[in-house]
C-alpha cells in the first residue's frame, strides 16, 4: 500500500502536459479562427459594395465574378483568403 507521500509523486509522473503540442493546436485554433473572420468580413463588404447579398437578385446589383487567393502573414502565422472579385468595381 503506498503512503501519503508517494501518491503525490506518482500522480505528478501520470499527468504530463506536452507544451509545444499545446501551443501549436492553439495557434491553428487562432489562425483558423483568424482566417474564417477576415473571410467573412471581406464577404461582407463585398455584399455592401454590391448593393445585394450573395445569390441575392437586385436591379443595381454589381455582379461578382468570384474571388482569388491571397496570403496574409499574421503574428499567428500564415493565413489563406479569398478575395472576392467584382465585376463593376475594384474590390
Amino acid at each position: 500500500m503506498l503512503s501519503n507521500d508517494n501518491k503525490g509523486e506518482d500522480m505528478g509522473q501520470v499527468i504530463q502536459i506536452d507544451d509545444a503540442r499545446v501551443k501549436d493546436h492553439l495557434g491553428e485554433m487562432v489562425r483558423g479562427s483568424v482566417e474564417e473572420t477576415l473571410y467573412v468580413l471581406l464577404d461582407a463588404e463585398a455584399g455592401r459594395l454590391c448593393g445585394a447579398g450573395r445569390y441575392e437578385r437586385s436591379e443595381s446589383r454589381n455582379t461578382r465574378a468570384g474571388g482569388y487567393e491571397r496570403s496574409l502573414h499574421t503574428k499567428t502565422g500564415e493565413v489563406n483568403l479569398k478575395v472576392p472579385i467584382l465585376r463593376r468595381q475594384t474590390f
